[in-house]
């Protein structure tokens, strides 16, 4: 298999941290978006969509990373990441679909406007953008906050996929100054995921 990625993407990192936790052998190849790598023709032809991340196995080409997750899984039989159990396998699909419609979008906006802007764009961040991601941030995060009170995870008493697909984007929360002030379960359970071992060797180099 070969993942095209971004290291610094929430999208790739959440990916990369399920490789890492099923230990599955992994070509990484890195697609340098602010190069606009992603636009090279023999790309297009594997996702065009020019996104990462991008899975190839074989002959099988799968984009979208809440799919490849899910698809990596089936390469490691009875995992915890994805329970076979029909109403857990459905509750962990709705938090992947609720931070791909909702959650992620919001981050999306400021990762944005004070991260990709800054670096990579050397633009300044619209600030009427900035207050409508923090506005929708805070409808989301609220939804977040309140029902990990009690949890570690969040479903079930293990990690899951979850997990991963919803805590990649607070892994720029003090880059992207995401309004974090008034959530304390938030941070308490992300603070779980830093300390998998996959998450930490998912990490992008630094620098």
């Amino acid at each position: 298999m070969k993942l095209y990625h971004f290291p610094l993407s929430p999208n790739s990192r959440r990916v990369v941290a399920v490789l890492h936790h099923l230990r599955l052998d992994c070509e990484l190849e890195a697609v340098d978006l602010s190069k606009g790598e992603q636009m090279q023709p023999d790309f297009l032809k594997l996702n065009p969509n020019h996104m990462i991340p991008t899975l190839v196995d074989g002959d099988f080409v799968l984009w979208e990373s809440n799919a490849i997750m899910q698809y990596l899984c089936s390469k490691a039989p009875y995992t915890s990441l994805y329970s076979t159990d029909a109403r857990v396998q459905a509750d962990i699909n709705r938090w992947q679909f609720w931070q791909a419609a909702h959650f992620g979008s919001a981050c999306s906006v400021m990762i944005f406007e004070k991260v990709v802007k800054k670096f990579f764009m050397q633009a300044e961040a619209d600030l009427q953008e900035v207050a409508k991601g923090e506005e929708r941030f805070h409808r989301f995060a609220q939804v977040l906050e309140q029902h990990l009170k009690g949890r570690d995870w969040l479903v079930g008493n293990d990690v899951t996929l979850a997990d991963f697909s919803v805590g990649s984007f607070l892994a720029l929360a003090e880059l992207a100054e995401y309004p974090m002030a008034p959530y304390s379960e938030i941070p308490r359970w992300y603070g779980n995921i830093e300390q998998l071992p996959a998450w930490i060797s998912s990490a992008p180099p630094a620098g």
